[in-house]
């Protein structure tokens, strides 16, 4: 990804760095136009709806990008949007299904299609934006959250809750916000974007069905904030890898072996025994009353048909039908539920403890309803809360250095970019134990981790050009980002392999890094993604 000219009404203006995102169109509101039989799919997506608005096209060339579609390599059209406030372009083009869906009717096909179109793309795009209905919108960002491993690049699922051709639409701010966020941010979780808002997708639900404001994260803080002055993000919500691993999927998830039943009040026994007794069930969602409660049924006959079917095999979790809030054996029925090996859900979403245990039951490695029901009471991927064992104590917001800086020098460095020089000189050493002690605890760690200096080198750029691959390793293992980029446009592994550095090259690339395919002229080089 290079440095482009960026022209305006033909005029060449200056020069800015582009990013590449791939819009993947699945279908849903956001693409309908009306028709004499009621909204239907248009197709011609990027031409009908996109190419036409300023805000999303600058009237730059439109530069062929290179992309997978169904295992064959495709060259697709592009569109750019203006120079963000972040001083940089956008580049993004586009693959549809076909046929188009609406919401109602994807399944765990078309989730395994989302993510394989993301697997095979990977390394061709820095961030991903799926077009999709908002009827099962959350599930679907649930879905994916657990089919990504160890990912390292936006994936914000949007959609909208009118179409993008009505005069009154939601669908410009969702997708623009969407494509801004993907093609500047290293915020490598499966999200949500709706209504100005950045929500952790395993988190969300639906909650209205026709005011823009459509989703919720009750239990989890969103992830950003779009605002008149820019992007706020929350980086101390953001995950991130802490595992040297590339990233992976798992295509195979199938919530056909997963029921659903809503606790209400007289629900007879025979009712939930016959959802249970279903050919080939092996996982049912409870959910129940308040902090995880259900009616024993008479002389506990409700308790023994849940615990039978324990006993036959089959994993049952227990989520509250409260919004906010979580399950918890505070009261008897509660505690009568977890005695019968009902595994607690506890802040968990329906929609993700449901794609969260087709998950697993389709894992070969999760090999017993007992490691299923473990797996389901920790967290995968920020999906639910954990509640600390013990106390944690840090230290105030900005506090990291006990001596302030000469005057002079404070106007233009404080205490947390010291720090970071220092982390600077220390990788530049080679020195591991420094490097260790200034990263200390997660906070300060995390805060170091993001940083970048006066040309947007992070730690990761200084240390991969070494000298000591160990340093590398080290910051990699605490969940620093391999693809993010210098202000010349550059990530660690271009760096990397320009200087050399094998050991470095193979630490990245081993943590997903790649490089990419840039043709300009007519000539192919690489460039580092």
């Amino acid at each position: 990804m290079g440095a482009f000219t960026a022209v305006v009404n033909g005029a060449t203006e200056s020069t800015y760095p582009e990013s590449r995102v791939l819009i993947i169109i699945t279908g849903g509101t956001i693409c309908m136009q009306p028709s004499a039989g009621g909204l239907v799919p248009v197709k011609g997506f990027l031409d009908n709806a996109m190419a036409t608005r300023p805000s999303f096209n600058d009237m730059s060339a439109r530069v062929p990008l290179p992309a997978i579609k169904d295992g064959e390599k495709v060259m697709i059209d592009s569109l750019r949007t203006p120079p963000s406030s972040y001083s940089r372009h956008v580049r993004y083009g586009a693959l549809e299904f076909s046929p188009l869906l609406d919401s109602s009717s994807i399944s765990s096909d078309g989730w395994a299609k989302i993510a394989t179109t993301v697997k095979e793309n990977y390394h061709l795009y820095d961030g991903f934006v799926v077009l999709h209905g908002t009827d099962s919108l959350a599930y679907s960002a649930s879905a994916l959250s657990f089919m990504m491993e160890d990912l390292g690049k936006p994936v914000i699922l949007t959609g909208s809750q009118a179409s993008i051709f009505a005069l009154q639409s939601d669908a410009v701010d969702n997708l623009l916000g969407s494509l801004i966020i993907a093609g500047t941010f290293v915020i490598p979780e499966v999200c949500l974007f709706f209504h100005h808002t950045l929500f952790r997708g395993n988190r969300t639900t639906k909650i209205s069905a026709s005011s823009f404001e459509a989703f919720a994260s009750p239990n989890c803080d969103p992830l950003a904030k779009v605002t008149s002055l820019g992007v706020d993000v929350n980086w101390s919500l953001v995950r991130r890898p802490t595992k040297i691993a590339r990233f992976g999927i798992t295509s195979y998830l199938d919530t056909a072996h997963v029921a659903c039943v809503r606790i209400f009040p007289g629900i007879k026994p025979e009712m939930v025994d016959s959802v249970l007794r279903v050919p080939d069930l092996r996982g049912l969602i409870l959910e129940t009353f308040g902090m995880g409660n259900a009616p024993a049924g008479v002389d506990g006959s409700l308790t023994k048909v849940i615990r039978s079917a324990v006993e036959r095999g089959i994993v049952v979790v227990n989520v509250s039908q409260c919004t906010s809030g979580f399950v918890s054996p505070l009261y008897a029925p509660g505690f009568a539920l977890g005695q019968a090996g009902v595994v607690f859900g506890h802040d968990l979403t329906s929609e993700a403890a449901l794609t969260k245990l087709s998950y697993l039951l389709a894992l070969p490695s999760v090999a017993t309803p007992a490691d299923v029901g473990a797996r389901m009471a920790a967290s995968l991927r920020g999906e639910m809360t954990e509640l600390a064992a013990v106390t944690a104590f840090t230290h105030p917001a900005g506090d990291l250095d006990d001596r302030a800086p000469e005057p002079a020098v404070a106007r233009l460095v404080g205490p947390a970019q010291a720090k970071f020089a220092a982390l600077g000189y220390a990788i530049e050493a080679g020195d591991l134990a420094t490097v260790q002690e200034l990263l200390g605890g997660d906070e300060v760690g995390d805060m170091l981790l993001k940083r970048a200096d006066y040309a947007g080198n992070t730690a990761v750029h200084l240390a991969s050009v070494g000298p000591n691959p160990a340093v590398l390793e080290e910051l990699l293992k605490r969940g620093a980002s391999v693809h993010a980029r210098n202000r010349a446009d550059n990530t660690p592994l271009f760096l990397a392999e320009r200087k050399g550095v094998a050991e470095c090259v193979r630490l990245l690339k081993s943590a997903g890094a790649q490089l990419w395919e840039e043709v300009e002229g007519g000539r192919v080089g690489t460039k580092g993604v």
